[in-house]
């Protein structure tokens, strides 16, 4: 038995935020982003739109790919660190709006590998035999945790939603393998500091301003790098092939320095790293799902490729996934 993504989609919100638009908020300019990011744009969630928001739009699309109904879908993960709120989970809000009324719903917060995460969960809860569809998400806006006077972390972030629908099959399409990690002792590095229960919301944590995202960049870097060449490594030869078996390597889009020194660990040819890093800039766990579904649309993997997914976030969290479409 193989773990098929049936269904695939992404959603964007409307609003654009170009580099022009961002010398306008903070002291950079468009050559110092692009020269140092690879980001030209990114998408911005409106004011009224939650991150169950965009994730119900993601699904919408994913289910209507699939050509199933919602009342099929057995349950729901969504992966995100932008949570509607602390509790119910916006899993619950996914469900709601999907009226997916049979699933079992619940969130996963592993940062920017948290779609990687929620993949693995969702194949290994199919493979266990305790559903048979599942809904997994990948969800951000987080535009609503951005320090935009912190020009080190404004101009990465963007706002999206990814989504697929896992099933078992007795095709050749399958989840071949996963490969996960994390350490602890890093967590200083990426985190919002404020509204949790080691630092609750006070007037004292909002003038401080710990209700935004924080990031050390430059101590990230080589940890990234290497967590994500390791991750991908890993994964493949749990897969039991090499690198030049595999189609395409989609990896998250934090950085394009960061994703051209794992190619180079990697030794593969950029021609066969998928980016669009430029259009929406880091979107955390969105960013693999968004990505996965525009190299499919776009026709840069097609029935039978094998595709490998990498991942490194807050946390900290790493992880590779490999897909037979």
């Amino acid at each position: 038995m193989g773990i098929e993504i049936i269904g695939i989609g992404s959603y964007l919100p409307e609003k654009i935020l170009t580099n022009i638009d961002l010398e306008k908020l903070v002291e950079t300019s468009d050559e110092w982003i692009t020269t140092r990011t690879g980001i030209k744009e990114r998408r911005i969630a409106s004011e009224s739109e939650a991150t169950s928001d965009l994730a119900i739009k993601a699904a919408e699309r994913a289910i209507s790919n699939a050509k199933i109904s919602p009342e099929e879908i057995d349950a729901i993960i969504v992966a995100t660190i932008t949570p509607d709120m602390a509790f119910p989970s916006t899993a619950c809000f996914v469900q709601k709006g999907l009226k997916a009324v049979n699933s079992a719903a619940f969130d996963i917060s592993a940062a920017c590998s948290g779609f990687i995460y929620g993949l693995t969960i969702g194949k290994d809860l199919i493979k266990s035999g305790t559903f048979n569809t599942v809904l997994v998400i990948g969800g951000e806006t987080l535009s609503k945790i951005t320090d935009w006077h912190d020009r080190n972390t404004c101009v990465l972030l963007g706002d999206a939603a990814g989504a697929v629908i896992l099933r078992k099959t007795n095709s050749s399409s399958d989840i071949l393998s996963s490969y996960l990690g994390a350490n602890g002792n890093y967590s200083d590095l990426l985190l919002m500091p404020g509204g949790g229960s080691r630092n609750p919301t006070t007037h004292k944590t909002v003038d401080e301003q710990l209700h935004y995202l924080k990031m050390e960049g430059n101590k990230l870097f080589k940890i990234a790098v290497k967590a994500m060449a390791d991750s991908a490594q890993k994964a493949i030869a749990l897969a039991g092939i090499t690198c030049n078996d595999v189609n395409l390597i989609i990896p998250h889009q934090a950085n394009i320095r960061i994703v051209e020194a794992v190619a180079k660990l990697l030794n593969v040819s950029m021609d066969k790293v998928f980016l669009n890093i430029h259009k929406y800039g880091n979107t955390s766990a969105a960013t693999t799902p968004v990505a996965l579904e525009e190299a499919i649309r776009e026709g840069k993997v097609k029935k039978g490729d094998i595709v490998t997914l990498v991942a490194f976030g807050g946390g900290l969290t790493w992880g590779a996934v490999v897909i037979r479409l």
